[in-house]
């Protein structure tokens, strides 16, 4: 018997932890590091809801990836013991024809989904706390919902832990990826026989050449108590998609005594991961008046928080996960839609460690230009990893 392969993930968000539980699945002794408790509360990761839906624009590869990933979920909730997830639905809607849900519907189409399309009339009447004036497209879809992000990462760490997954604190300062090395600013290095690089927004400081492809982004999220006449319609509402060119938003229902969270969509390709996570009033102001004109009465919602995070995005929005040696991976540029691949990333990642030939099929699969090979992805049917 040889001995027992050792692995060492740089981070602990829902990427670093779901390479964990892979890894952990395919015999690999593993250590999670991460320089902030874990959960990280300063990770792109850390929030109270991540969504979950099939509306991709054009992207057809991230559609098809959904129900992929949704298995990978019903395997993790078998796992933990609860399911942290509460389907909502979608409703999609635009002030012009065209654009990102005209682009939707036809990729859902051809996919086999079927969009139900809302008039202005209908949308009034399902929907009283908006305001329809002016929508000239929508649609509805039942499927999507909302996962429950800091639950779900809490229950990972506490599943893996009991697995026998080390969690230790320390900050990487360098890497050597060719000996699966990380050195940290202590001065110590750990070495593993495969190292996992995680690290949000804070990975393009330590991988080399990352920087040209992935930037952080600083993102803001107001989160309201709706007035009492709207509780009840917004604790029963869809996931709202906004998403105007010139400065649309999204709004996540209040879901499992979670607050109703608005963002918006565009990404702001500035900031440093370094800097605090409170959002300024004109910051908090500007996300409020993208949703102004949609959400009726919106000065009468109470502000609970106005918080910032950092995502690590790439230009196309597509994601990186690539080995830059045969000891080391690196999962990066997840851009604000990761978090609902994470499981399935990180069993796909596993699968590939030490298969040259999956290896090289992972960076298109996961950036959804391409098809994965069958033997890429796990048999999620049979909870196999």
């Amino acid at each position: 018997m040889g001995e027992t392969r050792q692995a060492l993930v740089l981070g602990a968000g829902i990427m670093g932890l779901s390479a964990a539980w892979g890894l952990a699945g395919r015999g690999y002794a593993v250590t999670v590091l991460d320089q902030d408790p874990v959960p990280n509360p300063r990770g792109a990761s850390h929030d109270h809801h991540r969504l979950i839906r099939h509306a991709y624009g054009a992207e057809a590869g991230y559609m098809r990836m959904v129900d992929q990933a949704y298995a990978a979920w019903d395997r993790l909730w078998r796992e933990i013991g609860e399911v942290l997830y509460l389907p909502t639905g979608v409703l999609a809607l635009a002030d012009a024809p065209g654009g990102w849900l005209a682009a939707s519907r036809a990729t859902l189409l051809a996919g086999g989904h079927a969009p139900e399309a809302l008039g202005e009339a209908e949308i009034a009447a399902r929907f009283p706390m908006l305001d329809a004036a002016g929508i000239a497209d929508a649609f509805h879809m039942p499927a999507g919902g909302v996962l429950l992000a800091d639950r779900i990462l809490a229950g990972l760490a506490r599943l893996l832990t009991a697995r026998g997954v080390r969690m230790l604190r320390g900050r990487a300062a360098a890497l050597d990826a060719e000996r699966g090395c990380l050195r940290l600013e202590d001065g110590s290095e750990r070495q593993a026989d495969l190292l996992v690089v995680a690290a949000g927004p804070w990975a393009p400081r330590l991988v080399p050449g990352l920087a040209a492809r992935v930037v952080p982004s600083r993102q803001v999220l107001v989160l309201l108590e709706p007035p009492p006449e709207h509780r009840a319609t917004w604790a029963a509402a869809p996931m709202l998609l906004d998403l105007a060119e010139d400065g649309g938003f999204y709004a996540v229902p209040p879901v499992a005594g979670t607050p109703l969270k608005i963002g918006d969509h565009r990404f702001s390709r500035r900031g440093d991961a370094e800097d605090d996570r409170d959002a300024t009033p004109a910051e908090a102001r500007e996300i409020l008046d993208f949703a102004r004109h949609r959400i009726r009465g919106l000065d009468t919602y109470r502000m609970v928080d106005a918080r910032a995070c950092y995502y690590d995005v790439t230009a196309d929005e597509g994601f990186v996960v690539e080995a830059p040696s045969p000891r080391c991976f690196v999962m990066s540029g997840f851009s604000g839609h990761g978090f609902k691949f994470g499981p399935l990333l990180g069993l796909a990642l596993a699968r590939a460690a030490g298969d040259a030939t999956l290896t090289r099929a992972l960076p298109a699969w996961a950036a959804g230009r391409a098809l994965p090979p069958p033997s890429l992805l796990p048999d999620l049917t049979r909870g196999a990893a």
